[in-house]
């Protein structure tokens, strides 16, 4: 160490800071304190104002869910609605037994949007909406008015006309008056709607296994008048056909996809458990492990490529193939596995080179991570802290979704009279199905009907549902963030107090970790608060860019998206700076107990005056712990591809039948890439305090005796004489 540790102890005089400050304007360095001893136990509340703000705004959100639960109703969401307002299905009602919602003439409604919102809306016209009642099962015969009157089809006919029908008016009248529909088509249900049994054959709309449909007036028409534009009613219904088969590929397979999250978080568990015995072994395990899995994954495309040469078929473009919703179809062509064949050498050859440039970075980084294993076995339970963080996210989710639910169901249901538009002067207008059959509405347009139209309302309190929404996704945001806030507060006390214990672990606290938790929460509520909500503006601002993009999207103006793009982009990275700032000023807070903009300021002058550590150090550890993210989810994705494609002879029945075997394996590799980050980000968290930390006691020690060092003897030794070389190279350079 003589050689080369006054270059980085011994700062020269008026330089601002250690080896690696970035010079003037990066604040002052620290200076020796003989008093402290690492997080300060002597602190008062910071940022009081806002601690009163997030609980008067959270008894705002309380009252917020008050009245949505008063006015909301999610049976809007859960059942349909007939045209009496009734719903289909519920329990303790008439139509208990009527689960389907039925529409006499689905033609009226001939949109996407009755496949995608089930809502039948014909603006400007309100009386070309269609009738609707429940039904115990969906028609599954072609069957016309004219041919069942008569016949011993009418009593199968009967049950899907108004309730109480009495066949005692002549056909002009029924259908006039809507009592009966005019004709049958066999239909699917979907979501409880009966919708045509249309699907595409070779590109050509049909029903069942006709072209055509009678209209009820012995007219044929063809099918892609059910829906208003055959290449849109296409594309709607192979994505509803695609997305019920993936449902039914859920309902089958979700015990093993548990099976599979399983076993990543035991691989995550078991990893992180290695770690902290055999933290140098294991870091190069998992770059080696990285390396061959990606490996064998060239090798696999390269060997499925081969195997489709001279196969029929397999030459097509995937340009000329198109989308198609069956995903295996694309595992047939030689030109997929092209593909992923060289993204994975891309990957491959990115991820050796950036081994061979950062190898000697790897090595001090690597004694980084061997010095979070010592803190993190000496602060076990801060690996199940992310079960708390889950536990309380989840609240804040339940909540929100929720709250959301029943404010979006709170409209009042809105009834229209419906009859004919010629004849008919208040055709359209609203009414009250009690009594409009007494009142001068229903004598101005006699065979006019009151019906439920859809949920709305003209009140204040309607009219501020926007408003609430707004506020509801904002609050959630500022929780959500808080509680984040809370886990790295936490964890940062509980390695601060591992870091700065000089003679470890003998001056440890007895419970680091619930101290920690304790002070975040009796002193920082507002700061905590107050870094929450800088994040949640920048959030909620994002997303009424998105809303506002979407908007955008049916106006043909250039400019405006241009500069849609530009602001969306400048606050992705404001919101990307801003998470930076508030982790590194939590680690303050942790430590000093100052509130958030002194820690936020003292932190980034703390990085700026380290610049060269945070790139040699802090983000090649990041980039380990990517590399061991990866290791897990590859290794749990191939096991998962293997099984459900039925590859693995010793339980090749075991495997379900699926649709599309990707559903499962993509649930499973995002589903364990959560689970690793889980894990690791205690150890990243875990990194980040003690590279602070180290920073500061660089700072103020020098390692004499009367100014010792608080970090480990081993870290001592690797980053000082690692940051001594990039001292030197920096001074070359300049």
């Amino acid at each position: 160490m003589q050689g080369w540790e006054p270059i980085v102890s011994r700062p020269p005089p008026g330089k601002g800071g250690n080896r690696g400050a970035s010079g003037a304007g990066a604040g002052t360095p620290q200076k020796y304190d003989p008093t402290f001893k690492g997080p300060i136990y002597n602190r008062g509340c910071t940022d009081i104002i806002c601690c009163v703000f997030l609980l008067l705004a959270i008894v705002g959100y309380v009252a917020v869910g008050i009245i949505a639960w008063t006015h909301g109703d999610p049976r809007k969401v859960i059942y349909p609605t007939d045209s009496r307002g009734e719903f289909c299905g519920q329990k303790g009602t008439k139509n208990a037994n009527k689960p389907f919602l039925f529409y006499f003439n689905i033609v009226k409604c001939a949109s996407p949007l009755v496949l995608l919102e089930f809502q039948c809306l014909t603006p400007p016209n309100p009386a070309s909406c269609s009738p609707k009642i429940c039904v115990e099962k969906c028609p599954n015969r072609y069957l016309t008015y004219l041919n069942a009157r008569g016949s011993p089809d009418f009593e199968y006919y009967k049950q899907f006309c108004v309730p109480g029908f009495q066949n005692n008016k002549g056909v002009a009248e029924v259908l006039r008056d809507g009592d009966c529909p005019p004709v049958l088509t066999p239909s699917t249900p979907l979501a409880q709607r009966c919708f045509p049994a249309i699907h595409a054959h070779k590109g050509v709309l049909m029903v069942g296994n006709a072209t055509t449909y009678e209209d009820g007036d012995g007219v044929r028409k063809n099918i892609t008048e059910l829906v208003e534009g055959a290449k849109k009613a296409n594309g709607v219904l192979e994505a509803r056909q695609l997305a019920m088969r993936i449902f039914e590929d859920y309902t089958v397979s979700w015990y093993w996809i548990i099976i599979g999250l399983v076993i990543a978080m035991v691989m995550s568990l078991l990893f992180i458990v290695l770690l902290r015995f055999l933290a140098g072994i294991m870091v190069w395990v998992m770059i080696i492990m990285v390396i061959l899995v990606l490996g064998y994954g060239i090798f696999h495309c390269y060997m499925e490529y081969a195997r489709l040469r001279g196969e029929a078929g397999s030459d097509i473009s995937l340009v000329d193939l198109g989308f198609q919703t069956d995903l295996r179809v694309y595992l047939h062509l030689r030109q997929t596995w092209m593909a992923f064949m060289i993204i994975l050498s891309i990957l491959e050859v990115i991820i050796i080179l950036l081994l061979i440039f950062l190898r000697k970075r790897i090595l001090i980084a690597i004694a980084l991570i061997k010095e979070a294993s010592r803190a993190v076995g000496y602060v076990m339970c801060s690996l199940l802290y992310p079960l708390v963080t889950f536990f309380l996210l989840c609240l804040c989710i339940a909540y929100w979704a929720s709250t959301a639910v029943f404010l979006s169901t709170s409209n009042e249901a809105i009834y229209k009279i419906f009859g004919d538009v010629n004849t008919c002067p208040v055709n359209g207008k609203t009414c009250s199905p009690e009594t409009f059959p007494s009142s001068n509405e229903s004598r101005l347009c006699p065979g006019a009907h009151c019906q439920f139209a859809f949920y709305g309302g003209e009140s204040a309190y309607h009219r501020a549902l926007l408003g609430l929404q707004i506020f509801n996704a904002f609050m959630f945001f500022w929780l959500a963030n808080f509680v984040l806030a809370l886990g790295q507060v936490t964890l940062a006390g509980a390695f601060a107090s591992y870091y700065w214990a000089l003679h470890k672990p003998d001056d440890l606290p007895a419970f680091p970790l619930f101290s920690s938790f304790s002070r975040a929460l009796r002193y920082h509520t507002g700061s905590l608060a107050f870094g929450a909500l800088i994040l949640a503006i920048v959030q909620i601002i994002r997303v009424m860019l998105e809303y506002l993009d979407q908007r955008l999207k049916a106006a043909d103006n250039k400019f405006a998206k241009f500069l849609m793009t530009c602001l969306k982009c400048c606050f992705w990275c404001l919101e990307k700076f801003i998470r930076f700032l508030n982790r590194n000023a939590y680690i303050m807070i942790a430590i000093y107990g100052t509130n958030f903009c002194t820690s936020a300021k003292n932190a980034f002058f703390l990085l700026m005056r380290n610049i060269i550590r945070v790139a040699v150090l802090d983000k090649v550890t990041d980039f380990l712990f990517l590399l061991g993210k990866l290791l897990i989810v590859g290794s749990v994705g191939i096991l998962a591809f293997f099984f459900f494609t039925h590859r693995i002879r010793i339980i090749q029945d075991t495997a379900p039948p699926l649709n599309y075997y990707w559903v499962p394996i993509l649930t499973v590799i995002i589903g364990s890439y959560m689970i690793a980050h889980g894990f690791f980000s205690v150890y990243g968290m875990c990194v980040d305090t003690l590279f602070l930390c180290f920073c500061e006691d660089l700072e103020r020690n020098d390692g004499s005796q009367e100014r010792p060092y608080f970090m480990s003897p081993e870290l001592r030794d690797i980053l000082l004489k690692g940051s001594a070389e990039e001292g030197k190279q920096a001074e070359v350079e300049e």
